[in-house]
């Protein structure tokens, strides 16, 4: 298994109600339905107030790389990320479990 982990960092002055953020979340909250090859799927906003952390989490598993490369080809993986693209940055870790 793949578990693949995403963070989210709103762009300076996009707050979580911005209709481009909810449509952006809910993008992605509709892809644990959509994606046959996520085994796991969880994702939501961050309770932290650190400084360091960061606003938004996709927890996710995938059975293999070929699995995880099918998932961020999917064309609705595809949409929300070009949504995300609009009001955020985020940084990834893929690892084997």
């Amino acid at each position: 298994m793949i578990r693949h982990l995403v963070l989210f960092k709103l762009n300076d002055g996009v707050e979580r109600d911005d209709p481009r953020v909810v449509a952006g979340v809910e993008a992605f909250r509709a892809l644990g339905s959509l994606i046959e090859e996520l085994r796991f799927w969880e994702l939501g906003w961050n309770i932290s107030e650190r400084p360091i952390a960061y606003d938004f989490a996709i927890n996710s598993a995938v059975d293999d790389a070929d699995a995880l490369k099918r998932y961020l080809e999917h064309p609705a993986h595809q949409e929300g990320v070009a949504l995300w693209r609009e009001f955020a940055t985020w940084v990834v870790a893929d690892y084997t479990y």
